[in-house]
This record gives C-alpha cells, structure tokens and sequence, in this order.
C-alpha cells in the first residue's frame, strides 16, 4: 500500500510517498498553497502520479493534544481533500515533526523532509497496530 504525506501549512504544504510496501518514507516535494483549489488539484495530480492507496495528513495538536486554530485550518483542508480525492483521507497527530526535521540535513526541502518525518511516524504506528 503506496502512502502519501503532507504536512499542511498555508504557505506551503510538504510532500512524502512511501514505497509500495508500505515500510519506507521518502520526501518528494512542496505544494505552495495546498488550501486553494490549483493546490488541492495538484496535490490530486500527485496522488495519482503516485498511485497513492491513501493521504495521512498531519493534524497540528496542541502539546495537551487539544485542536487550536493551526488543527482547525488543517481540518478544513481535509475536508476539501476528501471532497476531491478519490482515495481515503486521514489525520495523524504531527507534534514534532516540522522540529525534527528541521535538524536533519539533506537535500530536500524542509516541508518535505517533516512530510516524510510524519509518514514514518504514521508507518511505525500503522505496523505496530497490525501486530
């Protein structure tokens, strides 16, 4: 199952697949304005250049884990990916991730590189479930 992560923001959205297996996350690209129709039909483009099974997107919690204005935000674009998209939508708590990437060097972009931070953490809770 091919899985691809975004970790949403207003100025720039961060892209990650994972390979088909399922198990291994990679940065891919950035969507620049993700909430506006040319960014959720982009982003559509992506899922289906992917052939992604499924979009997990990060849902930015409070660090008591409560919905602030930056989950509410996102929760509308979900809303509005799930309208367009023909694949199932998800949100994944994403504390920490646009931190941890932003120490790990490499020759993508930030966004992405906390997309594919996200899409591991998701792939490590999704295979711990399995068991």
């Amino acid at each position: 199952m091919r899985i691809l992560a975004l970790d949403y923001g207003a100025a720039r959205t961060g892209v990650a697949v994972s390979d088909e297996t399922g198990t291994i996350a990679r940065p891919l690209a950035i969507v620049e304005r993700a909430e506006t129709e040319a960014g959720v039909e982009r982003i559509g483009s992506i899922v289906r250049e992917q052939g992604a099974d499924c979009v997990v997107v990060g849902l930015p919690l409070t660090l008591r884990g409560e919905r602030g204005l930056q989950a509410r935000e996102t929760e509308a674009f979900v809303t509005a990916l799930r309208a367009a998209l023909d694949v199932p939508v998800e949100t994944y708590d994403e504390r920490f991730t646009t931190s941890l990437a932003a120490h790990v060097s490499g020759d993508a972009p930030e966004d992405a590189r906390a997309a594919a931070h996200l899409l591991e953490s998701y792939l490590g809770w999704k295979n711990v479930r399995r068991t």
